[in-house]
């Protein structure tokens, strides 16, 4: 699907993010987003606020597309400029955590994979702009997750981190997962998913947008559809670190899906309070502690550039294309 007229993209990129650099690469993105007809400008970051501002000034001055090179966070900072705007978001990915560009199919940047940013370029290039749900957490927009509990104790433990502390990302998280688990005796949590009431003792309870969980290592909800208006929310019950060693298992392997100690509620709006603070996560980055926590959906309201291949990722298909079979 070829477009013959010149399209405007701004290059957004996280000089910091990831184990290996993206700059060396930038100028081998923008040509193969020139061969597709991209003519790109290309931006470094230079804080979380920069981000979102830059990425709202794209929309403001009517760019196609801004594609957002960095790791979930990144991404998540720039959907808070583009939500509610007709400039797409294009997700290129270069940091340690890149759990949204596992989910659309693109390639992760390693030692053995040089050319993968090249190929993430040229399936994007074309890739049409497809409408998708965005979660507003406590005003904090997020596209991915929102959590509590477990998951955002970790999260507020690990980030942020040094370049070098990056190549030991995953072992890092994951000790840090077993320390705050044998610390944490979980939350007591009242939760209103849309009509829904429920009550009860949880590690985890985490909301969420897209299939993919625990760094991209676990599928979540096998249904999820980035468009269909509605999320999910999780909750993990239990009180010690066998209970979180055993959540884990159980999503490495899918158990989680007919687990006695695993509830899983669709809801559009969602309402959670507790009578201690608990702390909150959004996209991969920590939030502030709070006693009440507010999720609402704003439906189909951000513009992203879908890859042909995970199309079966949405509800509705963009114009042109036909439903998977």
């Amino acid at each position: 699907m070829y477009n013959h007229f010149m399209r405007r993209a701004l290059f957004l990129y996280n000089p910091t993010a990831g184990r290996f650099p993206v700059r060396p690469f930038i100028g081998q993105i923008t040509r193969a987003l020139a061969h597709s007809n991209w003519k790109t400008d290309v931006l470094a970051t230079t804080s979380a606020a920069h981000v979102t501002e830059s990425a709202r000034k794209a929309a403001d001055e009517k760019y196609d597309a801004v594609f957002a090179s960095g790791g979930d966070g990144t991404v998540g900072l720039a959907v808070s400029g583009l939500l509610g705007t007709q400039t797409a978001l294009g997700v290129l990915p270069s940091g340690t955590a890149n759990v949204l560009a596992l989910e659309l199919g693109l390639r992760l940047f390693t030692w053995t994979r040089p050319r993968a940013h090249l190929h993430n370029a040229r399936a994007l290039a074309d890739a049409p702009a497809c409408a998708v749900d965005v979660g507003i957490c406590n005003g904090q927009p997020f596209l991915l997750w929102a959590g509590m509990g477990l998951d955002a104790l970790t999260v507020h433990t690990t980030e942020p981190r040094l370049r070098i502390d990056k190549f030991f990302a995953f072992p890092e998280y994951f000790a840090n997962t077993i320390w705050n688990a044998s610390q944490w005796n979980g939350v007591t949590l009242k939760l209103w998913a849309d009509e829904l009431e429920v009550e009860g003792h949880y590690m985890i309870a985490v909301a969420n947008n897209i299939r993919r969980y625990m760094g991209g290592l676990a599928i979540l909800s096998t249904d999820a559809h980035m468009d269909d208006g509605q999320f999910d929310i999780w909750l993990f019950s239990g009180k010690t670190l066998s209970d979180a060693l055993r959540h884990a298992y159980d999503l490495w392997r899918g158990n989680h899906l007919i687990s006695e100690n695993v509830r899983r509620i669709s809801f559009r709006t969602l309402r959670v309070e507790a009578a201690t603070p608990f702390l909150v996560q959004t996209d991969g980055e920590p939030r502030p502690a709070t006693q009440r926590v507010e999720i609402s959906i704003q439906p189909r309201a951000l513009k992203l550039l879908v890859p042909k291949p995970a199309l079966h990722l949405l509800a509705h298909m963009p114009d042109g294309y036909n439903q998977p079979t």
